[in-house]
């Protein structure tokens, strides 16, 4: 199992827990709080020897401000030694940070220290017990099951201390850490994801355009010129003829299956002109409004021709509808579209995930659906996407 944190650590059997890395690493984590508590010890002793007590008061301020950002630093630093994934940068962030800074130099240094000091010192002295107090046992025996003790305490200390600084860890990130960064990433991850899909789709498109395509149609004149050889009426002309005919309806399937994957229309004419193109295809009336000045984005043709081709396929397979429109303007900075249908209504996102999927392809651009279905109709679904 790949653990990123010490807290994911603790899930493990206690045998793998131990023989990794997390307990060293937890204990280096905590023990790292020696250094505020040495840099504050260091301030308290300059600033004693200052005269009169309103100069200590404002050399320790000054002192502690001073070296607010290099604490912010050192957190986000020794944060590795407990979290394997990285916090990046940002300007809000840079004032949390200084903030948990104040909070270590003040407080936490020393809960650190103590928890690493109760855990670990205990079982310790109770194993060394022999060595430090060698008069407190009374006999051999005693002094033994003393030490026994201290060693068997020990696993518990490990799962004490790794849990803290697990838990202090969960807590810097979130200081450190912007929500707004991290759902950033998510957008970003999944836009990475789209894209990729995107792009195999397009290489699925060329394979089957260049290649399966290509063979087909080679074939159905081979088999059109061979017609051409046989006499009329004859046995062998009849089987040829069923095969070529096969074989033009496998092209035309293999032909709309290449248009589904990747709508050509699209890279070529532009958003328009492909929204005519399905719209046509339809085996319901559809009417295109679709008025744009200028080419838009890539990934705004391809969210916004996908929502249209769905939306499509949905009014065809489920309203019932006999006509249906499809307009499309671009204001400001904002491509509208509206996909309304005379159907039955009664659409609803709960039932399915076409909708939602259609939700989700639209969130990677940062669009917005809105549908209103209601029951007996008709279905109005409203799309906006950013330009820019």
């Amino acid at each position: 199992m790949n653990t990123r944190t010490p807290l994911e650590a603790l899930s493990l059997r206690p045998p793998a827990f131990l023989r990794s890395s997390w307990p060293w690493r937890s204990l280096a984590y905590l023990a790292g709080s020696a250094l505020p508590g040495a840099f504050l010890g260091l301030v308290a002793m300059a600033v004693s020897l200052l005269e009169p007590v309103p100069a200590r008061v404002i050399a320790g301020l000054a002192a502690l401000i001073a070296v607010l950002s290099p604490a912010a630093g050192f957190e986000r630093w020794r944060l590795r030694l407990v979290d394997a994934v990285p916090v990046s940068e940002t300007p809000d962030g840079r004032w949390r940070g200084i903030g948990l800074a104040a909070a270590s130099l003040l407080a936490l240094w020393w809960i650190d220290l103590m928890m690493v000091g109760l855990t670990v010192g205990g079982p310790v002295l109770l194993i060394l017990s022999p060595v430090v107090q060698p008069a407190a046992a009374e006999t051999p025996l005693q002094t033994l099951a003393v030490s026994a003790g201290g060693v068997l305490l020990l696993p518990v200390a490990v799962y004490i201390f790794t849990a803290w600084a697990g838990a202090r860890g969960v807590m810097v990130r979130s200081l450190l850490a912007s929500r707004d960064t991290e759902l950033d990433e998510v957008v970003r991850s999944r836009a990475r994801l789209v894209d990729a899909f995107e792009m195999e789709r397009r290489r699925i498109e060329r394979d089957l355009h260049d290649g399966a395509q290509q063979r087909l149609v080679a074939l159905s004149m081979k088999l059109g010129l061979v017609r051409l050889d046989l006499p009329p009426g004859s046995p062998a002309g009849e089987r040829l003829a069923q095969a070529h005919e096969e074989a033009m309806r496998a092209l035309t399937e293999l032909r709309e299956l290449v248009r589904g994957v990747h709508a050509q229309v699209l890279t070529d004419r532009g958003l328009s002109a492909a929204v005519r193109d399905v719209a046509g295809r339809s085996p319901v009336a559809v009417e295109v409004d679709v008025s744009l000045d200028d080419r838009l984005p890539t990934a705004v043709e391809v969210a916004a021709f996908y929502v249209v081709s769905e939306a499509l396929a949905n009014v065809a397979k489920h309203s019932r509808a006999s006509r249906a429109l499809v307009r499309g303007r671009v204001t400001g900075r904002t491509l509208l579209l509206e996909i309304r249908d005379d159907g039955e209504g009664g659409a609803d996102p709960s039932k399915g995930t076409g909708l939602t999927g259609l939700a989700d392809r639209l969130a990677v651009v940062d669009g917005r659906m809105s549908l209103s279905s209601p029951a007996g109709g008709p279905t109005s679904m409203r799309v906006e996407i950013p330009c820019a």
